[in-house]
């Protein structure tokens, strides 16, 4: 009884055995057929070469070379090129709206101001927003090349080196504010300075982290207006000696006084040209977000189109109502315009909003483009009203369309002097 179950023991044993030698034989096989690096040289002639490697090239290895003429030559980098390069670092359409916002606070501002200090501040402005964007793309790189719309990048795609283009980063930064400094005054400097440091600091690292990013980019997008006040000569914090003054409309005053032009220059003013840009960054940007949602959720970005696309729509419309009390009410009421404006505002400010409620309502890229295609004219007519409208401004005297009276009647006083 005990030798027949030793004997079943060991049969079972060797079957073990047999089987397992057999599997690991099989594996050896299959993972020299394989990975043939790890033979060690001088292999090809012995039982080791894989079969597939007997009687010919290894299949992977048998593609043949491409010609030379298949290979894309590498573009010099010519100057036209660079240029291209430092545009797209720059974001070239996105610095010129950013200097055209700069420059619409000047228009409106009361205060006089010269060619040189006009120039010197669009062309600071412009090097502020171009160092802050090119050292966003200097940090984003690893994520810009995850995402279909930033592929392209020239630091992605290796136009020039990092090196190169931190290069730009630091003299468009040093540039821009030293120019603002010297050419226009310290305070519009300090604003401009501060952007750099708000873009590329905080909200570039924040796009990663919190939803707010959003708020504190429109922030960002909120100073230019700021800068162009202060370019003028404008200050933006209420003090004993400038105090914030309110134009109410002639109804609501029972004794009206002469127009003092010297009086929109009070708080109020940039006050209601920071809300407008402000406000208008959200459905702007929030549309625009939605339709990348993807590309954001793939490159880990913390975006509130992909953690909440309802919430996304809701702050959209928020801000797009909170356009009309801006236009209708605060504008006029700081002086910058007549009340006019208050009503040939609500015209495109409706059309804003209620394309942000069909985005809220029904969702959809449909809508999310019509909400984004909105913003792109809504801004430049919105500014062109405000100048139309610009307090104490008469476009008839201006183009020539009609004589000055007191000039006119100072003439007839002089010829009646003379006369006599």
């Amino acid at each position: 009884m005990q030798r027949s179950l030793l004997r079943t023991t060991c049969w079972t044993r060797q079957l073990g055995v047999g089987r397992l030698s057999t599997s690991s034989a099989a594996l050896s096989n299959t993972s020299f057929s394989t990975t043939t690096q790890w033979l060690p040289p001088g292999y090809e002639g012995t039982k080791y070469r894989p079969r597939s490697l007997q009687k010919g090239t290894h299949p992977a290895l048998a593609v043949p070379e491409p010609p030379l003429k298949a290979f894309r030559n590498i573009d010099t980098l010519s100057t036209r090129r660079l240029l291209n390069v430092y545009a797209q670092l720059s974001k070239a359409r996105l610095t010129v709206l950013v200097m055209l916002t700069s420059m619409s606070a000047v228009a409106l501002s009361p205060l006089p101001t010269t060619v040189p200090i006009l120039l010197s501040t669009a062309i600071g402005t412009a090097l502020c927003s171009a160092s802050a964007n090119t050292l966003n793309q200097l940090q984003e790189v690893p994520f810009d090349a995850q995402m279909a719309r930033t592929r392209s990048r020239p630091l992605v795609r290796r136009a020039i080196t990092p090196l190169h283009g931190a290069a730009v980063a630091l003299a468009t930064g040093i540039a821009g504010p030293a120019l603002l400094w010297y050419m226009v005054n310290p305070v519009t400097a300090m604003l401009g300075a501060g952007n750099i440091v708000l873009y590329a600091g905080v909200y570039t690292w924040m796009k990663r982290k919190s939803i707010y990013n959003t708020w504190v980019g429109s922030v960002v997008g909120a100073i230019p207006p700021l800068m162009g006040w202060t370019a003028c000569g404008g200050k933006l914090l209420p003090s004993s000696d400038y105090p914030v003054q309110f134009f109410l409309p002639d109804f609501l005053t029972t004794n009206p006084l002469p127009l003092d032009i010297s009086l929109v220059d009070n708080p109020l003013s940039p006050f209601a040209l920071f809300m407008l840009l402000y406000s208008w960054q959200f459905p702007h940007f929030n549309a625009l977000s939605y339709l990348v949602r993807d590309s954001y959720a793939q490159a880990g970005y913390t975006m509130l189109s992909v953690t909440n696309s309802a919430k996304n729509a809701l702050v959209s419309l928020r801000h797009a109502a909170l356009l009309v009390p801006v236009c209708s009410v605060l504008v006029p009421l700081s002086g910058l315009t007549t009340w006019a404006f208050a009503l040939t505002s609500l015209i495109p400010n409706l059309i804003y909003v209620r394309a942000a409620w069909r985005f809220y309502k029904h969702g959809g890229e449909k809508n999310a483009r019509s909400v984004f295609q909105h913003s792109l004219w809504y801004l430049p007519v919105m500014m062109g009203l405000m100048m139309f409208h610009k307090q104490g401004m008469d476009w008839l005297k201006w183009l020539g369309l009609a004589g000055d009276e007191e000039q006119d009647k100072e003439e007839n006083e002089a010829v009646v002097v003379a006369s006599q």
